[in-house]
């Protein structure tokens, strides 16, 4: 398909976007190219304003504006009970539960040895760091339930356990509204072990 070069542009940005391909980038590049400039225009500046204005927290290396993000300012936040996350973006759906009431540890990734990512590219030190104030009484687990957030929690737990924290690991099952057929088998028995008593 031929685009002027403007366009073009547009397009190959749009296209370098995780999950979006050559048509979801036309569609995008098209709805922008027929609305009007001033909508253009916020959207330009609010991807501007958050390349300026973002960045990690100092304490828990969620995304923050301040020196410390919102969680860990808040004085209604539990701060003997930290959730431990592979990324930022892992916050969100635990916060939307409106269960959790701890604070949070972003590490940065998981560990992946088939991609070299080893403990040192991870943010376990500075998490040690925080469980050596002897506040801390349980560490959540949270990374995901994959082989790389499965080796990560492992060793996280060998490290932490001699401290005398409780450690814990969201329990792992089926999903409300599930159908018990369509469950692939390692949810399935995951949700069995975990099982509580009724």
């Amino acid at each position: 398909m031929y685009a002027a070069p403007s366009i073009q542009k547009l397009l190959d940005e749009l296209e370098r976007l995780p999950g979006v391909g050559p048509k979801s980038a036309q569609r995008i590049a098209y709805w922008i190219l027929n609305a009007d400039k001033a909508t253009a225009l916020r959207l330009s500046e609010a991807i501007a304003e958050v390349k300026d204005q973002v960045r990690f927290c100092s304490r828990c290396f969620n995304y923050a504006e301040d020196e410390l993000c919102e969680i860990c300012r808040s004085a209604k936040r539990d701060e003997r009970t930290i959730c431990v996350v592979s990324e930022p973006r892992d916050i969100p759906p635990i916060e939307r539960t409106a269960v959790y009431d701890g604070v949070y540890h972003v590490l940065g990734g998981a560990l992946s040895p088939m991609e070299g990512i080893g403990p040192d590219d991870l943010r376990i030190v500075e998490l040690m760091k925080r469980l050596s104030s002897g506040e801390v009484t349980e560490v959540v687990l949270a990374t995901n339930p994959n082989v790389e957030g499965e080796t990560t929690a492992a060793y996280l737990a060998r490290l932490i356990k001699p401290l005398g924290i409780r450690v814990t690991r969201p329990a792992s099952g089926l999903p409300v509204g599930g159908d018990l057929e369509f469950a692939d088998e390692v949810t399935l028995g995951r949700a069995i072990e975990t099982r509580r008593e009724v």
